[in-house]
C-alpha cells in the first residue's frame, strides 16, 4: 500500500477548492430567460405539477439520481466517535465514489444527533429531497435500530453500507471460495472474529445463503457468543447457538472458514494450521489484517484467502457493491433495498468473477492472464463490467419482489445506458497506474535539484510506479531532501559532472559519437556533452542503465526533443516524432496530436503521425476513433490546410482501411455525434464518439490543447512523445507535481511496452 503522509492528505483536501465534491448546474443559465425558467416565474409550473402528483418530482427534479450520504460521526472508519464535523471528509469521499463509479449525485449530510430517535426524525424530515439514503459510520447497536426504523417508515432505498456492503462482497467471495474448495455452505464450520454491525450483517447473509447458525462461531471482545452469556443484545443473541464457551484458538480446529472483522494480528500461523483442508480465510481488518497474507500463505499452500487490502489478491472492497446496488435501486425507483436485492447483488458479483477477464483489466493489473481461481475469486474494483452486471441484477430483483415503482422494459437499452453513463474509457489513468505498479521501472529524473521533481519522485516511489534515479549536484539534492523531508530510501543520486562518473561519461560519449560521427559531432564534443544532465540521462536509457527519463520542467522543449532523438533515435519504420496530449473528460479520454513537435507537417507526415498515435492509443487498450481537423467539412472550403488533411485521410483509408478515421472536419462536428449524423451521415465517424483529434499544424494543436487544459475539469497528461525508440518524455514548463507524476506513469508503461 502506498504510504500516505499526513501533510499530503491535508493538502489533497484543502488545496484549490476545499473538499472533494461540488454542485454543478445541469441546465443553461446564460440569459435572463434561462434564469426565469430556472427560478421565478418558470419554476412554478413544475411545482404545481408535483403538487398535483408527488411522483412527478422524479420527472422534474434531480431526486431520482440523488443519494444522501448521512452520518452522525459516531463510528468513523477506525477513528471512533469523532463527531459529525470530523466525519465530513469521509462522507464527501463516499460521495465521490458514488459519482465516479455509478454516476450518482450525492449530498453529504452530517447530523449532530447521537440519540437514535433524534437522528431518525432528522433523516425522515429531509428524506423528500432524496431518491435514496446511504447511512454511514454509525456505531452499533444504534445502527441496527436506525436502519430498521427508517426502512419501515420511508419509501425510498436505504442501506447502512458499513453493515451490508462488506456482507454482500464477502458473501460473493464466500460462494466462489466454497466452489473452489468443493465444499457446501450448509456443512462448513465458520469462525467469525468481531460482532459489530459489519460482522453481524455478514453472518446473517451467510445464513441466508445456507450456512447453519449452529456452525457459526462468533466472537466479540468478551469471547464466544453462546447461550450461557447474559450480556447479549438481540442482534448477538441470534448467534448464541452453542451451549458452552469455546476458546478462540480451539474454534479453529477443523474450521472451514474464518471471517475477520476485528483487529490486526490476533490470528497465528498455528491457528491457520488447525483449519480443515482448503481453508477459506477472509482477514478483513484494515490496515492490518487479523493475519498477514504472507504469514497465512506460508503455512497453508491450500489456503483460499482474501483481505481488505489492494496489495494482495482478492480484495473485499465495498466499492464493488454500493454504487451499483443504489444505481439499480434508483433506476426502478425501488421503495427499499430488501434481502432479494442484496442476494441478487451477491450472485451477480460472484458470477462476474468467473467470467473471462477483459484485456484492459488484465493490462491494468500488469498480468499476463487473470482467470477464476484461488487468486481471483472476487472481481477487480477497476472491472468496467460491474455497473452493467450488478445494477441490472438489483433492478430485476426489485421488480420481482414487488418494490419497483418504475420497472425496466428494455434491458438491452438499459445496459447500453449504464455503459454510456460514465464513458467507460474514463478509467484510463487508473488503469495506467495499476499497470505501472505491476512492473515499476527505473526512471531518471534529470532535474532533481527542483523541489517539484523531488516531490514527484517521492510520490512515484511511494505509489510503486517507479524506482527514481536523481540527476544533479549531490549537495543541492541532498539539501532539498533534508529541507523538505523527502523520503526515498536508497535512492540513487548521480552528478554527471562529478569525478565518480568520469568513466561512464567516457563510455556514454564514445557510444554517442559512434551514432553521430557522420552528423557533425566530434568525439571530444560527444564526451563533453555528457556532462549535461539531459544527454547523460538519455544515454542511461539508451545504454540500459535506466528504463525511462523525465525532463523538461525548466528547459526548452524543442532542444530536449532534439536531444532525445539524437540519443535514442526514432522507432524503426518511422520518420516522425509527435507530441500527444491526453485530457480526461466526461466523455472519456481525449487524445490530441500533434501539439508540441511538428510545425507544419505535410499530408504524408499527418498520415504517419495519425498512424503512430493510433498505435500508441491501442497500447492503452483504447480503440482510437480519429478526426483530422480543419476549418473545412469534407471539401466545404478551399485552402492549404483543408487540402492537406483531406489528402492525409485518403492515404490512411488506403493504407489502413480498418482504422476509424475521417476528415477533414471541423472540431464541433467531430465531437458532436448528432450533428455529424445529421449533416454527414456518410462519414466513417458518424455515431462513433470521436476520441482522437489530429491538428493540421503546431499552432492550432498547441493553442487548442492549452485552451482545453485550462477550461476542462479533467486531468491532463502530456505531452506524450510518440515515435521514440525508448521511453523519454518531456514535461511542459511549469508542470504541477501531479502532472509530473502522471507523466512518470506514462513513461513507466511506455518502457514496459518497449
Amino acid at each position: 500500500m502506498a504510504k500516505i503522509r499526513k501533510q499530503d492528505a491535508l493538502d489533497y483536501h484543502s488545496q484549490g477548492k476545499p473538499g472533494k465534491i461540488e454542485v454543478i448546474p445541469t441546465k443553461p443559465y446564460a440569459s435572463q430567460r434561462d434564469l426565469s425558467l430556472a427560478y421565478s416565474p418558470g419554476v412554478a409550473e413544475p411545482c404545481l405539477r408535483i403538487a398535483e402528483s408527488k411522483e412527478d418530482v422524479y420527472k422534474y427534479t434531480s431526486k431520482g439520481n440523488l443519494v444522501a450520504v448521512i452520518s452522525n460521526g459516531t463510528a468513523v472508519l477506525g477513528l471512533g466517535d469523532i463527531g459529525p464535523e470530523a466525519s465530513k471528509p469521509v462522507m464527501e469521499g463516499k460521495g465521490l465514489l458514488f459519482k465516479i463509479f455509478a454516476d450518482i449525485d450525492v449530498f453529504d449530510i452530517e447530523v449532530d444527533a447521537s440519540d437514535p430517535e433524534k437522528f431518525i426524525e432528522t433523516v425522515k424530515a429531509i428524506a423528500p429531497t432524496f431518491g435514496g439514503i446511504n447511512l454511514e459510520d454509525i456505531k452499533a447497536p444504534e445502527a441496527f435500530e436506525i436502519e430498521t426504523r427508517l426502512k419501515e417508515e420511508l419509501d425510498i432505498p436505504i442501506m447502512h453500507d458499513d453493515q451490508h456492503g462488506t456482507a454482500i462482497i464477502s458473501s460473493a467471495a464466500l460462494l466462489n471460495a466454497l466452489e473452489l474448495a468443493h465444499k457446501k455452505i450448509e456443512k462448513v464450520k465458520i469462525v467469525v472474529s468481531g460482532a459489530g454491525a459489519s460482522a453481524l450483517s455478514c453472518a446473517r447473509l451467510y445464513h441466508a445463503l445456507g450456512a447453519k447458525l449452529e456452525n457459526i462461531f462468533m466472537y466479540d471482545s468478551k469471547g464466544l457468543i453462546h447461550a450461557g452469556r447474559d450480556n447479549l443484545d438481540d442482534n448477538k443473541r441470534q448467534f448464541a447457538k452453542h451451549k458452552k464457551d469455546v476458546s478462540f484458538e480451539d474454534a479453529f480446529k477443523k474450521a472451514d472458514v474464518f471471517l475477520g472483522l476485528s483487529r490486526g494480528g490476533i490470528v497465528s500461523k498455528e491457528m491457520i494450521k488447525k483449519m480443515a483442508k482448503d481453508p477459506i480465510v477472509f482477514a478483513l481488518a484494515n490496515p492490518e489484517p487479523e493475519i498477514a497474507y504472507k504469514e497465512a500463505t506460508s503455512v497453508r499452500k491450500d489456503i483460499i484467502m482474501a483481505t481488505g487490502r489492494s496489495d494482495h489478491p482478492n480484495q473485499v472492497n465495498n466499492v464493488l457493491g454500493f454504487p451499483f446496488i443504489f444505481r439499480g435501486a434508483l433506476d426502478v425507483r425501488a421503495t427499499k433495498i430488501n434481502e432479494e436485492m442484496k442476494l441478487a447483488a451477491v450472485k451477480a458479483i460472484s458470477n462476474l468473477a468467473k467470467e473471462t477477464i477483459p484485456e484492459e483489466v488484465i493490462e491494468a493489473y500488469g498480468e499476463k492472464n487473470i482467470s477464476f481461481g484461488r487468486e481471483q475469486f472476487i472481481p477487480k474494483p477497476l472491472d468496467p463490467r460491474l455497473i452493467y452486471y450488478v445494477a441490472p441484477a438489483v433492478a430485476k430483483a426489485a421488480m420481482d419482489s414487488g418494490v419497483a415503482k418504475s420497472p425496466i422494459e428494455d434491458w438491452e437499452a438499459y445496459e447500453m445506458e449504464l455503459k454510456n453513463r460514465l464513458g467507460l474509457d474514463n478509467k484510463l489513468i487508473r488503469n495506467i497506474t495499476e499497470k505501472a505498479q505491476r512492473s515499476p521501472k527505473r526512471v531518471v529524473f534529470a532535474e532533481a535539484d527542483n523541489i517539484k521533481i523531488l516531490k514527484a519522485a517521492q510520490t512515484s516511489w511511494e505509489e510503486g510506479v517507479a524506482q527514481p534515479i536523481l540527476l544533479g549536484r549531490r549537495d543541492k539534492i541532498e539539501g532539498l531532501i533534508e529541507e523538505y523531508m523527502i523520503e526515498i530510501p536508497d535512492v540513487e543520486i548521480i552528478d554527471p559532472k562529478s569525478d565518480e562518473e568520469r568513466e561512464r561519461r567516457l563510455a556514454f560519449g564514445q557510444a554517442f559519437f559512434e551514432n553521430r560521427n557522420r552528423k557533425g559531432v566530434t568525439e571530444f564534443e560527444a564526451i563533453q556533452v555528457m556532462r549535461e544532465r539531459n544527454h547523460f540521462g538519455a544515454m542511461m536509457v539508451e545504454m540500459g542503465d535506466a528504463d525511462a527519463m523525465i525532463t523538461g520542467l525548466t528547459r526548452n522543449y524543442r532542444e530536449l526533443v532534439r536531444t532525445a532523438i539524437q540519443t535514442v533515435g526514432i522507432q524503426k519504420d518511422m520518420n516522425k516524432v509527435a507530441g500527444m496530449y491526453i485530457l480526461t473528460t466526461k466523455r472519456g479520454p481525449l487524445f490530441l496530436a500533434d501539439t508540441t513537435v511538428n510545425l507544419n507537417p505535410s499530408a504524408e507526415d499527418i498520415a504517419e503521425i495519425t498512424s503512430n498515435v493510433a498505435r500508441t492509443i491501442r497500447k492503452f487498450k483504447v480503440t482510437p476513433r480519429i478526426a483530422l481537423l480543419s476549418y473545412s467539412n469534407f471539401g466545404s472550403s478551399i485552402g492549404e490546410d483543408a487540402t492537406k488533411m483531406a489528402k492525409a485521410v485518403e492515404i490512411l483509408h488506403e493504407e489502413e482501411p480498418n482504422l476509424i478515421v475521417d476528415g477533414e472536419v471541423q472540431a464541433d462536428f467531430a465531437l458532436n455525434n448528432s450533428l455529424m449524423q445529421e449533416k454527414f451521415s456518410f462519414s466513417t465517424l458518424a455515431n462513433k464518439n470521436v476520441n482522437t483529434l489530429i491538428f493540421p499544424n503546431l499552432s492550432s494543436g498547441n493553442i487548442s490543447y492549452k485552451l482545453l487544459q485550462e477550461i476542462t475539469e479533467g486531468e491532463a497528461i502530456g505531452p506524450v512523445l510518440v515515435g521514440l525508440r525508448k521511453s523519454i518524455h518531456i514535461l511542459q514548463m511549469g508542470s504541477s507535481v501531479r502532472e509530473i507524476i502522471n507523466m512518470v506513469k506514462i513513461a513507466a508503461v511506455d518502457a514496459q511496452n518497449k
